[in-house]
């Protein structure tokens, strides 16, 4: 199958394929799926779904990327909300880990520079910034941007550029020094245009492929088509995202950061399922066709920034945000904050299958709060 063609593919989606979810049916008098709810009731549910998660685990956890994404979306909320709980809570993670990074400073793997993100979260927030908080993340990556010329290949699987590009935006936005840019837009370029020979980047669809397995004449889904999974299509939205926020205009590559991300985001929207989520496989919709929170929470948090950055018209894109935000509260947040339908680790849409209304994880419940303070930003309605 061409990869064009798997856009119209996918706008063949049945309301079928999004009953395998456990919602409550709206009552009478429910706010309409395509109109954002009111800033009150979106931060109740997000303090609701953070708060759950810190009580089930008073051990915050490791300092890898899955648990570096949570944090994360943490603080994003309490940046949101100012709430001490959520600050002294990343904070005892972090110095329980000495502000470090696994695998130490000589590590070259995007996944070990993902606590870096929140480590420089810390840092901006105290009002006497220690530099112990950077120290590690800001060694590893000078190393590797003091190697760039000679290599630029580190960062083979797309889920890469969500886990190390924030920190090299940042670092490089922190110091005034735009070699950490110019690291990143290499190991970038690689990713998109080089990585498996083509590069990971679908030009036909916008999309991205997970690493070069699922390149055509590689994996594909059981009925023989592409296999472009969500959740990497997530990482590379966030990604795009957080860098965006963070790179000024005049950097060259921005402009292209800002293209690919948009038309990522038309992608998706072609795609959407009726009920509001994508499919863990973008390109068939029959393989494995119940909803999926952490994907669909990227994605959110993606379109959401693109609408508040005035890089998507309002009117197409808004209602997808409502769409996808009201469809993961109303079918995947328990009672009780407890995130459902979160797709635990793995590297393709078969990956810690079934994904069901009581499986989580903390990389999703980061993504949720992610998408949820871009949520608050945009407004009601």
């Amino acid at each position: 199958m061409e990869r064009r063609q798997f856009l119209a593919t996918g706008a063949a989606l049945t309301a079928g394929a999004a009953l395998s979810a456990r919602p409550a049916a709206a009552a009478p008098g429910h706010r309409p799926a395509d109109r954002l709810p009111a800033r009150a009731e979106t931060v109740a549910v997000l303090r609701r779904v953070a708060d759950h998660w810190i009580g089930a685990h008073t051990d915050p956890g490791d300092n890898q990327w899955a648990r570096a994404t949570f944090f994360s979306g943490l603080l994003a909320l309490h940046r949101l909300t100012r709430e001490p709980r959520y600050l002294a809570y990343a904070r005892g993670w972090a110095e329980r880990h000495a502000y470090g990074l696994h695998n130490g400073v000589t590590t070259r793997h995007a996944d070990d520079h993902c606590a870096g993100q929140a480590y420089l979260d810390l840092h901006v927030l105290d009002t006497a910034p220690d530099p112990a908080k950077t120290a590690a993340i800001e060694d590893s990556l000078r190393r590797m941007v003091d190697t760039s010329a000679e290599r630029h290949d580190d960062w083979w699987w797309d889920d890469a550029l969500h886990m190390a590009m924030p920190p090299f935006a940042r670092l490089g936005a922190l110091r005034a020094d735009p070699a950490y840019w110019d690291a990143m837009h290499a190991l970038y370029t690689h990713t998109k245009s080089a990585e498996g020979g083509p590069g990971l980047y679908d030009t036909a669809s916008g999309l991205w492929y997970r690493d070069k397995r699922f390149l055509p004449g590689g994996i594909s889904s059981p009925n023989g088509r592409p296999v472009l999974w969500s959740r990497g299509n997530g990482w590379v939205a966030a990604a795009h995202a957080k860098v965006l926020a963070v790179l000024p205009g005049s950097f060259v590559p921005v402009r292209a950061y800002r293209a690919t991300l948009v038309r990522e985001l038309a992608a998706l929207r072609a795609v959407q399922r009726p009920d509001g989520f994508w499919n863990v496989n973008l390109a068939d919709p029959a393989q494995l066709p119940g909803p999926e929170t952490s994907g669909t929470a990227f994605f959110t948090y993606g379109t959401a920034y693109a609408l508040r950055a005035g890089l998507v018209p309002r009117e197409r894109y808004r209602p997808v945000v409502a769409r996808a935000w009201n469809a993961m509260v109303d079918t995947a947040v328990h009672p009780d904050g407890f995130l459902g339908h979160v797709q635990n680790v793995g590297d393709r849409p078969e990956s810690s299958q079934p994904v069901t209304y009581d499986s989580t994880a903390d990389f999703g419940v980061g993504a949720f709060l992610l998408a949820g303070t871009e949520v608050v930003a945009l407004g009601a309605g």
